[in-house]
């Protein structure tokens, strides 16, 4: 294969969703560089995939991205996966490309699974223009982004894991107010896939209820311009 970078996404539950083109590409090049091994490994396997894979994660990639480099300099062919969807999308990837492009190194990015664009289509609220922000801060700034965030008219699109969704919910209610319409997709492609839209307070009165399990996606209808 020619020498460059490939960002390959993998599925974000059903195996069913890896397209050919994926598969032909991890089969062909390299080196694959993995969020994390022992996940990769099982979906490589599937795909009887044998390529040598190393790892690339948030721990470690300022570290590594000058060698990945060098190796796709020297003529090697590198793809890029994480652990599930399109890389750089909340996950490892935009180091590795910015270094790539600084080179002069051609990167390909495969179209494929990314969580946010399911749950935005069928959420059932406008998605001609939205915003996409992703797993929120945790602590610091957190209180700065919900008051800008109050004023935004797009769509908004977050991450969240289950022991902090009511966290989250919580601070929607304080800051976009207990009317907000709001769809939460949860284990999407997967065999518990749910998706619950309504109010703030419907949503969290459900998982209030139903303990949150799973990974989450949050869509959050814009502030009205009326």
């Amino acid at each position: 294969m020619e020498a460059k970078l490939y960002l390959v996404p993998t599925p974000i539950g059903n195996l069913d969703d890896m397209t050919f083109r994926a598969i032909k590409v991890l089969k062909d090049v390299d080196l694959i560089l993995a969020e994390d091994t022992r996940t990769s490994g099982k979906l490589l396997k599937h795909f009887e995939i044998s390529t040598h894979m190393h790892s690339h994660h948030m721990h470690n990639e300022h570290k590594t991205v000058a060698n990945i480099v060098q190796r796709i300099k020297s003529g090697e062919s590198v793809a890029l996966i994480s652990d599930a969807g399109t890389p750089a999308i909340s996950d490892p990837g935009f180091l590795l490309s910015r270094a790539c492009l600084e080179s002069n190194i051609e990167i390909e990015c495969l179209p494929g699974a990314t969580a946010f664009v399911p749950a935005l289509v069928n959420s059932g609220l406008p998605n001609d223009k939205f915003v996409f922000e992703g797993f929120l801060p945790v602590k610091k700034g957190r209180q700065t982004r919900f008051l800008f965030l109050a004023e935004e008219t797009r769509t908004m699109i977050f991450y969240e894991s289950p022991h902090k969704l009511l966290k989250t919910l919580k601070s929607f209610t304080e800051y976009f107010g207990e009317n907000r319409q709001i769809s939460v997709s949860r284990e999407l492609t997967k065999l518990y896939e749910e998706t619950v839209r309504g109010t703030v307070t419907e949503v969290t009165a459900h998982f209030t209820k139903k303990a949150p399990k799973g990974e989450f996606v949050i869509v959050v209808a814009g502030k009205s311009s009326k």
